[in-house]
């Protein structure tokens, strides 16, 4: 007799024919309920919330009867991070023009050293750089090879904007655009502090969000010798932007229209901004969770197909009425609920696929993919050899959908493979609603496309079955404003699963049929990742 919740499907087409899997949305519910609760405290990485989260993963991992593919026989993935947190009395202060104006730290900037010593001091020009791009590909250079060492570099995230829709890639987001690499061009450049100048169109989300995420203890990747670190990474509040900028005689909406045109070189705004900046610092031990099922072919199980989830989330942050805990429900309990149904579905399977499979759950998302990026630079299975990432992020429990998202995977030669297996369940693939918020450079699938190997996340579209017309775009709005990096992202009992299985389902079909192929995916001619990929392949981990 089947237990409730426990889905049995045929596998059909390219599929192993005759074969079952099973996929429980009750299992998965179980999974979220307890990664997401108060007891995990968010799941701040190197916390107790970590151990037990991480734990948690391994122990299910284990009872499904997946091996071990982390450090030494276990698990884990050891992932040094220095933990950097930003002292309350630390401040910025702007002078010139006959005028000081100090900045506070938690009001009116947020962010902390990425130096990795404890006291940053600095005393230097402020030089807004627009957006700070330089993308030859584009025909874009916002610093015009100006030096700009020992600077305080200014500007908006995001991208320059146009009516051509061409221009960089239109509408959607590259990672030019991502505050990520605005703080690592600034450091590139030798820039003694880089401050983000924040906006809710710009960045896509509020201020709360800004301040909820970079008030807290920020992880970040143990620099090697001589890598360097800015004295101060940060985000200023819109208010506290126009006071730094009010000296050019500009707004922040004027000097955001300039930082629009191609011509655009860097403005020095005839201040000087000095910070003292002290952090408390700790090293932190993190870890992935890996765990492997090995292929059945005795040539392709060297390869693998790879699923990935971030298992991390804030912690303990800024209090919103009188809630301190950063759950992290749906991002990303979600997430990895369905990465550990996948995992229990594959090892159930009778005769398994030719190339192994990997379930990683990775560390340090939060701070800027930084588990993942680890995992890139030393992987199980080298990325030559790895057919796929398929990354699971932030899924919403409200039930199935007609139609299901896979940004990036148009772009590799898995493509096909994706719309027939879309096909067969019935699934339409839609488009990204708001491909101007970079939702492909924000997750973990990114990190694995940057060492060559063909990634997309999967998630739910926007048609949701026995729900109104505008039900998806409504709840997309309603969590972004409301409940995304703050405390009420919780679990909630009332949540429907089975779109979370539907969308288990689809992964675990690409999955099979990528681990299947007679030859190892690539990208598109022409593609961001291809050069790495070509790398990779050429490097003789194949």
């Amino acid at each position: 007799m089947l237990k409730h919740g426990l889905l049995f499907a045929t596998l059909t087409g390219a599929i192993l024919a005759g074969e079952t899997f099973q996929l429980s949305e009750e299992r998965m519910r179980a999974d979220v309920k307890y990664l997401a609760s108060d007891e995990l405290e968010g799941r701040g990485v190197g916390t107790k919330g970590e151990n037990l989260a991480t734990d948690y993963l391994a122990a299910q991992l284990k009872a499904a009867g997946v091996e071990p593919a982390g450090d030494n026989g276990t698990y884990f993935q050891r992932v040094p991070l220095v933990g950097s947190k930003t002292s309350a009395s630390a401040t910025l202060k702007i002078s010139g023009h006959g005028e000081n104006v100090s900045l506070a730290f938690g009001k009116d900037f947020v962010g902390t050293a990425l130096s990795q010593v404890a006291e940053n001091n600095f005393d230097a020009e402020a030089v807004f750089v627009g957006h700070g791009i330089s993308a030859p590909e584009f025909n874009w250079d916002d610093y015009k090879g100006e030096d700009l060492r020992g600077k305080v570099l200014v500007y908006f995230t995001n991208e320059p904007t146009s009516n051509d829709p061409h221009f960089f890639a239109g509408r959607a987001l590259t990672y030019y655009g991502r505050w990520t690499y605005k703080f690592e061009e600034a450091a590139r450049r030798g820039a003694a502090a880089a401050l983000i100048i924040h906006t809710t169109p710009t960045a896509g989300y509020g201020w709360g969000v800004v301040n909820g995420s970079f008030s807290r203890e920020m992880p970040e990747l143990k620099l090697n010798r001589g890598e360097y670190g800015l004295k101060l990474a940060a985000w200023l509040s819109q208010d506290a932007g126009a006071r730094l900028v009010s000296a050019t005689g500009k707004s922040v909406d004027e000097l955001l229209s300039m930082a629009n045109d191609r011509s655009f070189r860097p403005i020095p705004l005839g201040v000087q901004v000095a910070g003292r900046i002290p952090v408390t610092l700790r090293t932190i031990d993190s870890r992935n969770v890996v765990g492997q099922i090995e292929g059945s072919d005795s040539r392709l199980k060297a390869q693998a197909v790879i699923y990935t989830a971030h298992w991390d989330h804030l912690g303990i942050s800024v209090p919103v009425n009188g809630d301190k805990i950063y759950n992290g429900a749906v991002d990303n309990a979600t997430g990895c609920a369905v990465v550990l149904d996948l995992a229990r579905a594959w090892a159930a399977l009778p005769r398994k696929p030719k190339r192994s499979a990997v379930f990683l759950f990775v560390t340090g998302e939060e701070s800027g993919l930084l588990g993942s990026e680890y995992y890139g630079q030393h992987p199980e299975i080298p990325a030559g050899r790895t057919a796929v990432d398929i990354n699971y992020d932030a899924l919403y429990p409200f039930g199935k959908t007609r139609d299901v998202l896979v940004s990036g995977a148009e772009r590799t030669t898995l493509w096909p493979l994706v719309e027939r297996d879309a096909k067969s369940m019935n699934l339409k693939i839609g488009s990204d609603p708001t491909p101007e918020q970079g939702h492909y450079y924000r997750s973990d699938h990114f990190s694995l496309a940057r060492v060559g190997i063909p990634a997309f996340g999967v998630s739910q579209g926007n048609e949701y079955i026995g729900k109104p017309a505008d039900f998806g775009q409504t709840v997309f709005e309603q969590y972004n404003a409301e409940h995304y990096h703050k405390p009420s992202d919780e679990y909630h009992a009332n949540w429907d699963f089975s779109g979370m299985e539907q969308m288990a389902e689809f992964g675990l079909r690409i999955g099979i049929d990528a681990a299947n192929l007679p030859n190892l995916p690539t990208w598109h001619s022409g593609d961001e990742f291809l050069r790495a990929r070509e790398k990779s392949e050429s490097s003789g981990s194949r």
